[in-house]
């Protein structure tokens, strides 16, 4: 079976985030209760003129859309993308409110399966597991279409404990409508400290859907995570929902002449995976020494070094790209 690709956008979705948004946004809060809530409750908090810190910081975002390019900190600034499409026009976009030039050239990308049988057998025996653990946006996407595949209700899945990390839990919700752990920090290592807090967690089954890497080392964020469960006594059954897989650099060559001549001002990279790919696209370090490095949290960050990568910028809230593009801004702001 040929490999599909999933999580692109054509011209008139990424189109569609702007012009559809308010239908967007009506048809997500119908799905989320929390959500229609908040939206209400910023409502009558803007009659009051009493806006919480969160709703005003929202709202400051927007405001910031409005402020003249030249007064923002990534005015002028090219920041190379190198995360999948799938979260590099979310990560564009936040870039983008802070005044910065995104240039994207993804990596790596996020594929279909395959095969299919060994996801197909743990979806089918749901039941057997307590928590479903899901470590990506894409684990979660991939997981519950093929659920939707094998016409398998959502309701086999609520029946289990679900955790996602930071804004993932979002896609988890609007999936299955449901999240029982969001760990504070949002990281494996923050998934094994909040597990390890619960009683008779030691008699409790785990799905972690991952990606199967190929044509690259896997990184070891899924492999620690699991020694790091069964540490705890728990029984872990890993099951690959996903491929994650190099691109080839022979369709890069503007992009990597930009990064050459020194125009690039910062690689942005958002996993291990994105790294690894790009060194196999770079002759030496000298075709990124006028760079600047930048990685999404600090799992990234050490395994960029392991790989002799000088990283300048690390985003310490790396539950979202909108800390990561802060701590870009930041950075380059002093």
């Amino acid at each position: 079976m040929t490999s599909e690709k999933w999580g692109e956008f054509t011209l008139e979705k990424w189109l569609g985030l702007y012009s559809n948004s308010e239908s967007n946004a009506q048809k997500q809060q119908e799905r989320d209760p929390r959500l229609l809530k908040e939206v209400e409750d910023l409502r009558i908090a803007t009659i009051a003129n009493k806006m919480t810190d969160k709703q005003m910081h929202a709202q400051s975002t927007e405001i910031n859309l409005l402020t003249p390019s030249k007064d923002l900190p990534l005015y002028g600034k090219r920041i190379l993308l190198t995360a999948p499409r799938n979260y590099a026009y979310r990560l564009s976009e936040q870039i983008i409110k802070q005044g910065g030039l995104p240039v994207l050239m993804p990596t790596v990308e996020t594929c279909y399966l395959s095969n299919y049988t060994k996801l197909d057998i743990a979806l089918n025996q749901i039941a057997d597991f307590d928590w479903i653990l899901f470590t990506s946006r894409n684990g979660i996407t991939a997981f519950f279409h093929r659920m939707n595949d094998l016409d398998i209700p959502v309701s086999v899945v609520q029946k289990c404990q679900l955790c996602a990390l930071g804004k993932d839990a979002e896609s988890l919700l609007s999936f299955c409508g449901k999240v029982d752990l969001i760990p504070t920090e949002s990281s494996p290592a923050g998934i094994v400290a909040e597990l390890a807090k619960l009683p008779q967690i030691h008699e409790k089954k785990v799905l972690i859907p991952a990606p199967e890497v190929v044509g690259l080392p896997e990184p070891d964020i899924v492999p620690n995570l699991i020694t790091d469960l069964q540490k705890l006594g728990i029984e872990v059954t890993r099951v690959p929902t996903y491929i994650t897989q190099g691109l080839d650099k022979s369709i890069y060559g503007i992009e990597l002449n930009l990064m050459r001549q020194g125009i690039i001002d910062v690689i942005a990279f958002s996993s291990t995976a994105e790294v690894e790919s790009f060194l196999t696209m770079v002759n030496s370090q000298s075709d990124y020494e006028r760079c600047i490095i930048a990685c999404f949290g600090p799992y990234t960050t050490a395994n960029a070094r392991k790989l002799g990568m000088n990283v300048s910028i690390v985003s310490r809230d790396y539950s979202s790209f909108e800390g990561f593009a802060e701590a870009i801004a930041t950075f380059l702001s002093l």
